[in-house]
């Protein structure tokens, strides 16, 4: 999808981590490994959509990179914030 754009306001969490991914290995966001091999993007998705007082944190390693996901819309790749809702 040449020309897409997110929308961080809006857009699913796992399309977030997407382009957190993409942004710390500089490599376009469609060249990248599908999301799924690593992780379910729609639970993932499922998790985070829901307003909870209950902080949730989802951390895991996506080739050689350590990712954390946050129930505050925080976005780490290997210590590093790269979105934040």
């Amino acid at each position: 999808m040449p020309g897409t754009t997110l929308d961080y306001h809006n857009d699913s969490i796992s399309l977030r981590v997407v382009e957190a991914l993409a942004d710390a290995t500089d490599t376009d966001a469609h060249e990248l490994e599908p999301l799924y091999n690593v992780v379910d993007p729609e639970a993932l998705d499922t998790l985070f959509e829901r307003d909870s007082s209950v902080p949730i944190r989802v951390e895991f390693e996506y080739d050689d990179s350590s990712v954390e996901v946050r129930s505050d819309g925080t976005v780490t790749v290997d210590g590093t914030v790269h979105d934040s809702r």
